[in-house]
């Protein structure tokens, strides 16, 4: 499985010449529709996590909504666009039940968050849609974001699974996955000012470059121990602190900078 998942949080700079053809293909497919938040959101983690952004900044669903607006402005669409399944944008009900029994990451998130409460006096019940999942494939043990949770399946030792759709990938790739061991909240990249947050000993998702990767425009991420920091001063490129990590799946060691790490749920 050879997926690219850049997790730099930077400012948006413009669509590449293939986001732009595929905006075109999008919109002339699904019209006024491809307006919708959802879709916009999906559209942009799809661009964010290609190969072909590697290294650059990340694109924001309001930027796809943008450009979608500026489109339809230009040449109104006339054609009358597919549906967007909804159960494309979100969990499946019972799906989302299995996915319950990682109770603290939600409970956790609930409970960091003001309750609200509407005018009729009901509080906002949390949606697992809110929340984004990355899987670890039994392929190459790299961890991968979900785009969505097809169906689960409850095996001989009664542990529950689930058929997981990973972001930019089709159906040939759908996989089995354990839900305790296998599926979690997805890591966040750090920003620069955030490296003090990283201490020796924390475990970290790493995007793991070897030259060979570089040449087929590859990259994958990997749970890994921090060992040492070399602490710099920052320049206005941002962080410069060296990392050294540990790869947990082979007990390599690489020194990196902080845009190749995210911190774990």
């Amino acid at each position: 499985m050879d997926r690219l998942r850049p997790r730099e949080r930077k400012v948006f700079s413009g669509f590449m010449d293939a986001e732009v053809e595929k905006l075109e293909k999008l919109f002339t497919e699904y019209g006024e529709q491809s307006l919708n938040r959802g879709f916009c959101l999906k559209v942009a983690q799809s661009f964010s996590r290609s190969a072909g952004r590697a290294g650059k900044p990340l694109v924001k669903w309001h930027d796809v909504q943008n450009w979608f607006q500026n489109r339809q402005q230009s040449v109104p669409v006339k054609s009358t666009p597919p549906l967007i399944q909804q159960k494309e944008l979100t969990p499946p009900p019972d799906v989302s039940k299995v996915l319950a029994i990682h109770r603290d990451a939600f409970d956790q998130k609930k409970a960091s968050e003001p309750n609200e409460v509407a005018r009729g006096g009901r509080e906002k019940i949390l949606d697992l849609s809110e929340l984004e999942f990355e899987a670890r494939s039994s392929r190459d043990g790299a961890w991968y974001d979900v785009e969505r949770f097809l169906t689960h399946r409850f095996v001989s030792s009664g542990e529950a699974e689930v058929l997981v759709r990973f972001v930019g990938f089709g159906a040939e790739e759908d996989e089995w996955v354990n839900v305790k061991n296998d599926v979690r909240e997805r890591s966040i990249p750090l920003e620069n000012w955030e490296c003090q947050k990283v201490k020796p000993g924390d475990v970290m998702l790493c995007l793991q470059l070897t030259i060979e990767q570089e040449r087929k425009d590859q990259a994958i991420y990997y749970d890994a121990h921090v060992l040492e920091i070399q602490r710099k001063m920052h320049d206005i490129r941002g962080c410069r602190c060296i990392f050294l990590i540990q790869y947990n799946h082979d007990k390599t060691e690489e020194k990196v900078r902080l845009r190749r790490l995210c911190q774990r749920p």
